[in-house]
């Protein structure tokens, strides 16, 4: 059975010391998968929906990017990294459902695994929050790690 690696011999949190790991190329991808509706999906107009608050997919693939280069400030036991990039895409999935794809990619130390869950997540919160004025109907059906590469071991769903 695996040990958990972020807790020290009194079973008290730790960081991971990652100073003795070589310097490798690693990538993580997640995928969010939401539930808008088709009262929503009607607004758009091909693939964006203009608000108020502006357009839907442009601004929520924003968030998702600053929310990568933020999420060793929002999850406790992240390191902080330099990220080489982001890349976030959203795609309606038919006449109700969209699909989020979070990419994140850095030479480093430790897996960027976290930092596209938490981008492909804050993506999907920022269609909520920009979309909820017509409908609050929408749901976050599925945040999963869809593939990694580098480190220990890769995987791919």
């Amino acid at each position: 059975m695996s040990e958990f690696t972020h807790l020290n011999e009194e079973n008290q949190p730790k960081m991971v010391n990652v100073g003795a790991k070589k310097i490798t190329k690693r990538t993580a991808t997640a995928k969010a998968e939401m539930f808008l509706g088709k009262e929503i999906i009607s607004h758009f107009e091909g693939n964006e929906l203009k608000t108020k608050k502006g357009p839907v997919f442009q601004t929520a693939i924003i968030a998702g990017i600053q929310a990568v280069k933020k999420t060793s400030d929002i999850i406790p036991m992240c390191h902080p990294l330099l990220i080489n990039g982001v890349d976030v895409d959203i795609q309606i999935v038919d006449e109700e459902n969209i699909k989020i794809l979070c990419t994140v990619s850095i030479e480093g130390k430790t897996g960027v695994e976290m930092e596209a869950l938490t981008g492909a997540t804050a993506t999907a919160l920022t269609v909520y929050d920009m979309c909820k004025a017509i409908s609050q109907d929408m749901v976050i059906q599925k945040v999963e790690l869809l593939e990694k590469t580098g480190g220990k071991s890769d995987i791919k769903k």
